[in-house]
């Protein structure tokens, strides 16, 4: 019996081939190592990555410890990387392997921050257990074209009644707070956070560079106002490396910017402050050996800060438009930015403070002489200025605040000349005693935000007079008692003015009969007061011989 054969054709070896081939590479696994050069201040330099992006993902395996800690790749030279580690780069040494992720920076997003304490890792720093968050978002990213913007109209209302009178801030602006060392910048953005209680607003502090003690402070009284809810506070402590420091504002912003896109809804974030960023970047680069320019700052430390707030934006309403963009899902949402700047000796021309002045769309400057002499918050309202102005107001305060910064203005100049004037006429008497008066009534105490139509109603008294008889000792005592006559007596014109946002004229006669109506009662307790003081003064007198 003759035996058979079976015989390939070349097209078949050449398939079974190809196949075993690629198998054969899915089954290959090739890695890219790199070695560290050296560590030093939180930097390390690594050989061996010739395929690293900018701003990758490292992690480094401690041959001491066995952990894995995270860098970040900068500076990508010729010959080696500059990274940043984003930990304890004392555990590291030469010689630890480098291994690459594929991934840039990201954070975790979502609502399961809210009301936590984390570091800009997104990491707990609270002690209330892990945080389990489903999603992660790239901390660089593009701020939104201008096709998908719409311009700032909605009021962010921060119940301070010398801003949202004289410097009003809207939903999508940039609002800079500058001022010296201790003179009310922080309590400004907390009043602010804690006025946004039972709103739509998710707010983000970011802290860099403040001690530990102060941040648990901040907490405990976010905690105390019951703003905590609402709020993420992403603390890079003075104790913390440069890297931390100089990458917290970045994170802070993703974590807001998961509820602008993702969610549609309205965000605060509030920088504190970009100074200390500034300084910890400056570290940084220096030790990447990058070229030093004015004050040490490298080249592109303006860069830096106008790409973390450009990213503050109105987006638009239309459902349509936002298709063309990848990451919004929701429109119509905001993300407001409210960076701190800190001055040395009132120095408003200095190299960081005119940078991020230039970026933003106005700055509340804070005075050291008016927080020493009392008026808080101690605004100067002949440099403070908000470029977005009325139009995100309400027309109430727009109304009863039209004239109040120049009216100021023109009482400092007039408190100036004053004191070398022998006799002043009438008119320049009364224009003093009522700017008196209109700075006592915008003297407002820490963490005691105001409902905008308190803010309104007292305001409208002030500039048409009704406190012009009123001693100036007695302002603060005035304002408290007829808040709570209003509230009382006459709920209804409160309700009208937050409900409509304007002051009509049925409603101004309302306030004007109410404010006659309270005067006349106000003025007679003072003078049973002091009747009761005479009568106990008589009492108590020594009776002659």
């Amino acid at each position: 019996m003759a035996s058979t054969r079976t015989r390939l054709t070349a097209s078949e070896i050449k398939k079974a081939l190809v196949r075993e081939i690629e198998r054969y590479d899915k089954e290959l696994h090739a890695e890219e190592i790199g070695e560290v050069l050296e560590v030093s201040d939180g930097v390390a330099r690594i050989w061996g990555l010739g395929s690293a992006m900018a701003s990758e993902m490292l992690e480094i395996e401690s041959s001491e410890t066995g952990e894995t800690v995270v860098a970040l790749a900068l500076n990508l030279e010729e010959d080696n990387i500059g990274a940043v580690v984003l930990g304890d780069y004392l555990k590291l040494k030469e010689g630890d392997s480098v291994r690459l992720t594929g991934q840039v920076l990201s954070v975790p997003v979502g609502p399961e921050l809210l009301g936590r304490v984390v570091n800009p890792l997104g990491e707990p720093l609270d002690g209330k257990g892990p945080i389990d968050c489903s999603q992660r978002m790239r901390v660089e990213r593009k701020a939104p074209g201008i096709v998908y913007r719409r311009p700032v109209k909605e009021p962010l209302q921060t119940g301070l009644k010398a801003i949202d009178a004289m410097t009003p801030i809207g939903r999508g602006q940039r609002e800079l707070i500058i001022g010296d060392r201790r003179t009310g910048k922080t309590a400004i953005a907390v009043d602010t956070i804690i006025n946004q209680r039972g709103g739509d607003v998710v707010c983000v502090y970011v802290g860099v560079g403040q001690k530990a003690s102060t941040i648990a402070h901040l907490v405990d009284r976010l905690e105390q106002e019951g703003a905590m809810e609402h709020s993420i506070v992403v603390a890079a402590n003075a104790s913390d490396p440069a890297t931390l420091q100089y990458i917290a504002p970045y994170c802070g912003c993703t974590m807001a910017e998961y509820f602008m896109y993702k969610e549609g809804r309205h965000t605060l974030c509030v920088y504190d402050d970009l100074s200390k960023q500034a300084q910890a970047y400056r570290q940084l680069s220096l030790v990447l050996r990058r070229p030093p320019g004015r004050e040490a700052y490298p080249g592109d430390i303006f860069y830096n800060h106008s790409r973390l707030l450009e990213r503050a934006a109105k987006i638009t309403e239309d459902a349509e438009m936002i298709k063309g963009h990848p990451e919004i899902e929701k429109p119509g949402g905001s993300l407001t930015a409210l960076p701190i700047i800190e001055t040395q000796a009132g120095d408003v021309a200095a190299y960081i403070p005119t940078n991020v002045i230039s970026i933003t769309d106005g700055q509340i400057y804070l005075e050291a002489d008016l927080f020493y002499a009392g008026v808080r918050p101690a605004m100067n309202v002949g440099i403070s200025v908000s470029r977005v102005g009325g139009s995100a107001q309400l027309k109430a305060m727009r109304r009863v605040a039209g004239r109040l910064r120049l009216d100021l203005a023109q009482y400092r100049e007039l408190e100036a000349f004053a004191q070398f004037a022998a006799e002043l006429d009438a008119a320049t008497q009364r224009q003093l005693a009522r700017g008196e008066r209109m700075v006592e009534v915008l003297k407002q105490g820490q963490y005691e935000p105001l409902p905008v139509e308190n803010q309104v109603m007292v305001i409208y008294v002030g500039t048409q007079g009704h406190l012009d008889d009123v001693e100036v000792s007695d302002i603060r005592e005035w304002e408290s008692d007829f808040f709570s006559y209003m509230k009382a007596s006459h709920p209804e014109i409160g309700a009208a003015i937050r409900e409509s946002g304007e002051l009509s004229q049925e409603v101004e006669a309302q306030l004007v009969a109410a404010i006659k109506e309270f005067k006349e009662r106000f003025g007679a307790h003072k003078r049973q007061q002091v009747s009761g003081t005479a009568e106990v003064s008589a009492e108590t007198a020594p009776v002659g011989d």
